[in-house]
């Protein structure tokens, strides 16, 4: 199943960081958000990624283009320069496809755009700026018993994200993008979607949050995974403080490889 990262927006709360690179390029530690979200995913089996690029997304590209090159020994040869020889290697087995999504594209026309890489098959999807350590293929399983066409992963956190109105089984009842309730179930990213929520999304001017979303919850068609563990966006300067705080402490919640 591949994975789609949305990785275009301004960033506009965390401009600090985001006049020079795009969002999911900040570094948590010596790494970009991004690189740990894949990480994520790559430790439960996931490897073939899609990146949805906008603001500065040729700075992802670089990134991509030269991690090869970045993460291994090599001879370079001076005078031959077609000479080279890969000594060793810590890359990842990651396949990366960087898809030039618009630079003004709302989420869901970042969507929309990336269909034809999806070959009409369920896929995954989240955000290039929120770290969990959830358990991906519960997720996945939990998608698949409820037989509907999206999963969101539903957190408890403070009132800046969309509100899930669920009932007992977890069914998406509505979904209100940004009510400010602090005792609600939020949307937390960490989607599972069948190929038909395409016919969901108009244009580039669709907002993934408000209509698609809204529209599967009234059909009956949007069901949560509820995590209750680890989960903290990058939204602003302070949230990237913390992030970093807990990588440096040694604890990150969410670095669930290499233990």
């Amino acid at each position: 199943m591949k994975v789609v990262i949305l990785a275009g927006g301004l960033g506009t709360r965390i401009s600090e960081e985001t006049a020079t690179k795009p969002k999911p390029m900040i570094e948590i530690g010596n790494y970009p958000i991004i690189w740990h979200i894949m990480k994520l995913y790559s430790f439960y089996g996931f490897n073939d990624f899609i990146i949805c690029l906008g603001h500065k997304g040729h700075v992802i590209k670089e990134y991509f283009s030269n991690y090869f090159i970045n993460h291994s020994d090599i001879t370079f040869n001076l005078i031959n320069p077609n000479e080279k020889v890969i000594h060793s290697n810590c890359v990842e087995p990651w396949k990366v496809t960087l898809v030039n999504t618009g630079d003004d594209s709302f989420t869901g026309g970042r969507v929309k755009r990336i269909q034809k890489y999806t070959e009409n098959k369920p896929f995954m999807l989240t955000y290039g700026d929120g770290l969990a350590n959830i358990n991906i293929k519960n997720l996945i399983e939990h998608h698949k018993v409820n037989g509907k066409l999206a999963t969101v992963t539903a957190i408890q956190y403070e009132g800046r994200f969309g509100t899930l109105n669920l009932t007992p089984e977890s069914r998406v009842n509505k979904f209100e993008e940004k009510v400010k309730k602090n005792d609600d179930w939020i949307n937390g990213g960490f989607f599972v979607l069948q190929p038909e929520i395409f016919n969901y999304i108009d244009g580039d001017h669709t907002i993934f949050e408000k209509e698609p979303l809204e529209k599967l919850a009234e059909e009956g068609q949007l069901y949560a995974y509820k995590h209750t563990g680890f989960w903290h966006p990058m939204d602003t300067l302070r949230d990237k403080n913390e992030l970093l705080r807990l990588w440096n402490s040694g604890k990150a919640p969410w670095k669930i490889w290499g233990k």
